[in-house]
């Protein structure tokens, strides 16, 4: 959280030093897309059947999830393209409420968020790869889990610190490789309907009828299996004519993302009861067991190449995170530096990965982490109200993208509800940890940030990194 000395001596570069728009809208939707499309439509549904009551509510929320998700992709398309900054959430809260708030999101999402995200999905990677060897999930042992989790975070980094085209390479084949295995769950769903398997169908919305606190429990499962549709907010800068490609990306993803959930949930019911889905801790393996035969083993191969994926494309947007707050003075400035032959910027990368890994090292981290779910939908709603704000107090501003005003209306008080309802249900000391420790972000602002503290001995220990890393300052702070 403290400055560095510029590179002392520095050869001329062939080119100019900064991040390069290399991401075109097939890389911006398999970039989208692939972060999505995690191990959740693979593994556990029925959190949103449990609460929603019965097969046609269910099917319902999942629906009005992708709508939502849409909604918010809309809001997040007029801020990327207003202000056409990387760094997702930050440069758009830094505009609106100051440095604070926008501080505040990136030290959550870089300290705890985007880590532990990261983490549980090479732990959920690592499971489903070695479950041809043990059997079963739940027979691999943890010690070989976590091996191959850190393993995995190991070469996600190394390829977002060796390519931006590399990176979005790996996301575009893994993206269409988890694409091709919900098709394949799809087309043995359609192949089971035409045979008359209908009866799960049948007085669809038969059952319990769900009150205010299960149908906000359904959309917070529903919506944790959209998450990540805000992702190339995180990389406007790199992407190619970014006032088109931003909006067409996110609208395509979330049309693609929604119609496969749905149609795989679909197919799920034509094997599985409601009672069925329920019991299950892994619809998509139940689902494979009574349809695929032989081939069964497609499932955990095709849960662990589909959280691969979501590995790359997940550290892909988190490294530009603290690199644009570090650019704004935010962090320790050689976060905002960029490999010199490579143009990524592997600080930010690094030490995403490196919380990532010490992460994995504690026994159970998971419910601890699932408190600061929230969160994510708390920064969302600060973030989508900037529509509102903006709308207000710049009315005159260009706005490549204008979304109807409802949008941001009807995605900032849902947002509200997601963040208040879990609080409200079911109050715990951990939620006051939580923001204990989001708050905790202002111990280092107030000495590094406002008061621009500076200490020798990180200056010497960055410029140590910048050697070693091969990084300096981009030619230019914003394109």
């Amino acid at each position: 959280m403290s400055e560095s000395e510029n590179p002392t001596s520095q050869q001329s570069e062939p080119e100019e030093l900064k991040l390069k728009r290399q991401v075109g809208l097939v890389g911006g939707i398999s970039l989208i897309v692939g972060t999505i499309i995690g191990s959740g439509i693979f593994i556990s549904p029925k959190g949103v059947f449990l609460n929603a009551g019965s097969v046609g509510a269910g099917l319902l929320i999942w629906f009005f999830c992708g709508v939502l998700s849409t909604f918010g992709a809309l809001c997040y398309a007029e801020l990327g393209t207003m202000i056409p900054k990387s760094g997702g959430e930050f440069p758009i809260l830094l505009e609106a409420f100051g440095p604070i708030p926008a501080y505040l999101f990136a030290w959550t999402a870089t300290v705890v968020l985007k880590p532990s995200s990261l983490c549980l999905l090479s732990l959920t990677f690592a499971k489903y790869a070695l479950t041809p060897a043990y059997g079963n999930c739940d027979s691999v042992p943890e010690s070989a889990t976590k091996l191959v989790a850190a393993c995995l975070i190991l070469i996600v980094v190394f390829i977002n610190c060796a390519s931006v085209k590399l990176s979005t390479k790996v996301v575009t084949f893994f993206g269409i490789g988890k694409i091709l295995s919900l098709i394949i769950i799809i087309i043995a769903g359609i192949v089971r309907l035409g045979q008359g398997y209908t009866q799960n169908f049948q007085n669809s919305f038969e059952g319990t009828t769900p009150g205010v606190r299960e149908v906000t429990l359904a959309f917070y499962q529903g919506l944790w299996a959209f998450d990540g549709w805000n992702q190339l907010n995180y990389v406007v800068e790199e992407l190619k004519n970014p006032y088109k490609t931003l909006p067409r990306a996110l609208v395509a993803s979330m049309l693609i993302v929604t119609g496969l959930y749905l149609l795989t949930n679909v197919s799920y019911l034509t094997v599985m009861s409601l009672d069925e889905i329920l019991t299950s801790n892994a619809v998509a393996a139940s689902f494979g067991e009574v349809v695929l035969g032989f081939m069964v083993w497609i499932i955990p191969f095709s849960v662990a190449a589909s959280v691969f994926g979501t590995c790359v494309g997940s550290c892909f947007t988190a490294g530009r995170i603290s690199y644009a707050a570090a650019r704004e003075g935010h962090f320790n400035q050689v976060l905002a530096m960029v490999h010199i032959e490579h143009f990524t910027p592997a600080p930010a990368v690094i030490l995403n990965g490196t919380i990532a890994l010490l992460m994995v090292i504690p026994n159970d981290f998971d419910s601890l982490v699932n408190y600061y779910s929230f969160a994510t939908w708390a920064f969302y709603f600060t973030t989508c109200i900037t529509v509102l704000y903006f709308r207000y107090k710049m009315p005159d501003r260009p706005r490549p993208v204008k979304v109807p005003l409802p949008i941001p209306i009807i995605f900032s008080l849902s947002s509200l509800c997601l963040v208040l309802a879990p609080i409200i249900d079911d109050p715990q000391i951990q939620y006051l940890i939580a923001v204990v420790t989001i708050l905790l972000g202002l111990v280092f602002y107030i000495p590094f940030v406002h008061f621009k503290l500076k200490s020798q001995v990180i200056r010497n220990f960055n410029i140590f990194l910048q050697k070693t890393l091969m990084v300096s300052l981009p030619e230019e702070t914003t394109t």
